[in-house]
């Protein structure tokens, strides 16, 4: 269990990291919507789309590693195990799921081709702020294209729903813990039977 925890929590704090770019786009009704949010989440969605292939690697073994553990905890069919650890595979596959099939195509084929000023260029933005505020900088920003919007939007979405699914992995996790040492504490509670030659001579 402390693999499949240790995972979890792994994951979930990676999730957590994108909650800077995420949060400028959740929860904000269509007037807060401002280019320079939508520009900010994007760019930081293109950073992470550029992500080096070792770290892909890691972050992958450590996912199948959490998966295999459930899996092999399943598979001795007791019944704690059968509901906390089923229910946990289910949380954590739909996570899995979610993130393989509209995270990734989502920043490979909508961020990735973005191009980014500041790795083939120095940023003028230094010297903008220093002749001008940074409001006046701002509106510098040419309009975010809406062909971005909805995959920008899509992209917070999708972060959040497998916080959650993950989150209920934890859960679960802690509910059969705590399940595992009840059945410990009232084993040790029943009184051990007597043997039968002693409860004879006693009588």
């Amino acid at each position: 269990m402390s693999v499949v925890v240790s995972a979890t929590a792994f994951l979930l704090g990676l999730l957590f990291t994108h909650w800077i770019a995420d949060s400028l786009t959740l929860w904000k009704s269509p007037e807060t919507q401002s280019d320079a949010r939508l520009w900010t989440a994007a760019t930081y969605y293109a950073i992470l789309s550029r992500v080096p292939p070792a770290l892909l690697y890691v972050y992958s073994g450590v996912a199948l590693l959490g998966g295999a553990t459930l899996f092999w905890s399943l598979g001795d069919l007791r019944a704690g195990n059968l509901m906390f650890d089923g229910g946990s595979i289910l949380l954590y596959s739909s996570a899995a799921v979610m993130y393989v099939y509209s995270v990734l195509p989502n920043l490979v084929e909508n961020f990735k081709p973005l191009p980014l000023p500041f790795v083939h260029q120095p940023t003028p933005m230094a010297s903008t702020l220093a002749k001008t505020s940074q409001a006046a900088a701002l509106q510098e920003l040419p309009p975010f294209p809406p062909s971005l919007r909805g995959p920008t939007l899509e992209l917070a979405s999708s972060h959040l729903m497998c916080c959650v699914a993950l989150t209920g992995v934890l859960v679960l996790q802690a509910g059969r813990w705590w399940a595992e040492q009840k059945d410990l504490d009232d084993d040790e509670d029943e009184p051990s039977p007597q043997p039968k030659e002693q409860s004879k001579k006693e009588s």
